[in-house]
């Protein structure tokens, strides 16, 4: 397939307005961040917008005695370059905010993440966050989990891990998805965590992501899956029209 050179361009232009939409999303979910705060850094290139501007909050002195808590070593290295003081989940085990991107978010706030690869530090720092900020683009938003037809990841221990993957598979309650082991060119993709990661990918929205995740988390071999339910408390839209802000009700 030829694509014109108009074409290049035009899809250029719209990824410069969507990052620099973004980019106003992880700003204002900043806003939620208070000098003396322990802050969960999330993972992706919408969080490292967050922790980005965290980073140039310190330098200017509009915030002083910020405390990150990284959920990856990608996210590590980024926070160290940009001076913000680290801490890990054993010597800060309650955190005041954590700012992440998503995947997936539906009307309820529920999300699916990990397609990044960093669900299960992401999902510890996030629990044990007081609030938990979601970054995404109006891309994301979806009617039902699964809705977007992209992987729901699932990290699994390396052990028999095709054996694992099977009993995903025929769980009834991800019925109709197909599971795949995800791959880094011709080896399996390896977590921070030293696990491989099973995607599911959906033809259609989920009907029940809460009997989804119970099944797949009571298969021994699973470590954590990508779905995030009931733990959002803010998610900042970037859309076309703007930033939104939406809040989960009680």
């Amino acid at each position: 397939m030829v694509v014109h050179a108009s074409k290049i361009d035009e899809l250029k232009r719209q990824a410069r307005e969507w990052a620099g939409a973004l980019r106003w999303a992880a700003y204002k979910a900043v806003e939620y961040v208070k000098s003396g705060h322990v802050v969960g850094l999330g993972t992706g290139s919408t969080a490292a917008f967050a922790v980005d501007r965290i980073g140039d909050l310190l330098a200017s002195g509009e915030l002083k005695d910020i405390v990150g808590v990284p959920t990856s070593v990608r996210t590590y290295e980024q926070a160290k370059a940009r001076g913000i003081p680290l801490a890990t989940l054993d010597e800060q085990p309650k955190l005041d905010v954590a700012i992440d991107g998503a995947d997936e978010v539906d009307p309820a706030l529920n999300v699916v993440k990990g397609r990044g690869g960093a669900l299960l530090r992401e999902k510890m720092v996030e629990e044990a966050s007081a609030k938990f900020v979601c970054i995404v683009d109006e891309t994301k938003l979806v009617e039902g989990l699964g809705g977007s037809r992209e992987a729901v990841p699932i990290e699994i221990v390396q052990f028999c891990h095709e054996h694992t993957l099977r009993r995903i598979q025929a769980l009834p309650e991800v019925a109709g998805a197909q599971a795949r082991l995800r791959k880094d060119g011709d080896k399996p993709y390896v977590t921070d965590n030293h696990n491989f990661i099973v995607d599911l990918y959906f033809e259609r929205p989920m009907s029940d992501a809460y009997k989804a995740a119970e099944a797949i988390s009571a298969i021994t071999g699973v470590v954590e899956h990508g779905f995030f339910l009931d733990m959002v408390d803010v998610c900042i839209i970037a859309g076309s029209d703007g930033v939104e802000v939406r809040a989960r009700s009680a």
